[in-house]
């Protein structure tokens, strides 16, 4: 079972931008998510679903793995632009092995309106 953290905090700026980021990926690579994660210097790294026959990954797996591969130490933020009620456990425990527990996983509708934060622990 996922833990939510509070919604009804305002939204920092900083997470609007990786929701937008994720939102534009998803839309332009016509793909089921998208996703951005900030590393620990504020840099972001976005993707999309990829659904080849030998490789499958969600959006945020994807996101995260650009993040390491570009020698990222840990994470601020994720967030996951889905129609999809919850996160899937692989993609918590992504953020989990490079940000820790307490990275929260921002779950956004298709219009970028953010539905849940999820804590990735």
């Amino acid at each position: 079972m996922l833990a939510r953290m509070s919604d009804a905090q305002p939204m920092d700026p900083e997470d609007r931008k990786i929701i937008t980021l994720a939102r534009s990926a998803r839309a332009r690579n016509a793909v089921p998510e998208g996703a951005a994660v900030r590393d620990e210097t504020g840099r972001t790294y976005v993707a999309g679903t990829v659904a080849l026959a030998s490789l499958k990954l969600s959006a945020l797996q994807t996101a995260v793995a650009m993040a390491v591969a570009s020698g990222a130490k840990s994470l601020e933020a994720a967030a996951v632009v889905s129609d999809a009620d919850d996160l899937a456990a692989a993609d918590l425990a992504a953020v989990h092995d490079l940000g820790g527990p307490a990275t929260p996983v921002l779950l956004a509708a298709a219009d970028g309106s953010l539905r849940a934060t999820v804590s990735a622990g």
